[in-house]
């Protein structure tokens, strides 16, 4: 019988966290694709309407690391627990929307960043530049953007200033720079500051650390990847699960 209740308990986690995963998802993607339909097909950029235009770029940056972290949490398959086929069909198609990225690869190479943090063998990492960041933040996209993803970007413009009469100016603004924004956003807080080499040194194997951001910062900032101590030391725990991981970290180390 203790064994029947541990397993209900562990069943409606599970189904909790998956409802509370895909719904966060959902709200996340229907926000990108929203701003992203309004921007591309009925927004007016003018000079009147530019600081408009701005404030919805720099949603969509935030909402295109939101797409990224999503696929991030399907690759653990902490956006669905023991639900490989919708990890891999939800994670494929928002890394695909997000930058032309393969599924496979980016799964395999995360998967290497674990295994070796912040080494010579970690994908994610450069050991030529641990301190660095614009160097490495060159080789990260050497890496990761290659000709699949400039052929997806290319396509999308090509599409929508050739086929669809998008004005140029709209598409680099509200297009082109929330995606650059990203990238860089992502590997500052996700990469960078948790994995960047200084005296300080590391608390574990991991090699990594976790800002002090409050929850709020911390969402604005990178959707809670900035709690990177507790996502390597548990990775199956989804983003929106992270601070309260941080919590107890902190309540750990003060009664230590």
């Amino acid at each position: 019988m203790p064994a029947d209740r541990t397993s209900l308990r562990r069943d409606g986690g599970t189904l909790r966290q998956s409802i509370v995963g895909l719904g966060l998802a959902a709200a996340v993607f229907a926000g990108w694709l929203a701003i992203h339909v309004y921007a591309m097909f009925a927004f007016d950029l003018t000079w009147r309407s530019l600081p408009i235009a701005l404030v919805m770029a720099v949603l969509q940056c935030w909402l295109s690391v939101g797409l990224f972290i999503v696929s991030h949490d399907a690759m653990h398959g902490s956006l669905v627990p023991r639900g490989d086929a919708i990890n891999g069909a939800v994670g494929g198609a928002l890394l695909f929307l997000y930058a032309g990225f393969g599924w496979h690869r980016m799964k395999r190479a995360h998967f290497a960043h674990h295994k070796a943090p912040g080494t010579r063998d970690d994908p994610d990492f450069s050991a030529d530049h641990p301190t660095r960041f614009w160097p490495w933040y060159k080789t990260f996209l050497m890496r990761y953007f290659g000709w699949r993803s400039a052929l997806f970007v290319c396509t999308v413009v090509a599409v929508y200033w050739f086929a669809l009469g998008v004005p140029v100016e709209k598409i680099v603004l509200l297009y082109g720079m929330p995606a650059i924004a990203s990238s860089m956003q992502l590997f500052y807080f996700g990469t960078y500051r948790p994995h960047r080499h200084d005296d300080a040194g590391f608390a574990d194997r991991h090699n990594a650390r976790s800002e002090r951001f409050g929850s709020v910062v911390s969402l604005a900032t990178c959707f809670h990847f900035g709690y990177h101590c507790e996502h390597h030391r548990a990775p199956n725990v989804p983003w929106w699960g992270l601070p309260e991981a941080r919590r107890k970290t902190l309540q750990t180390e003060h009664k230590a």
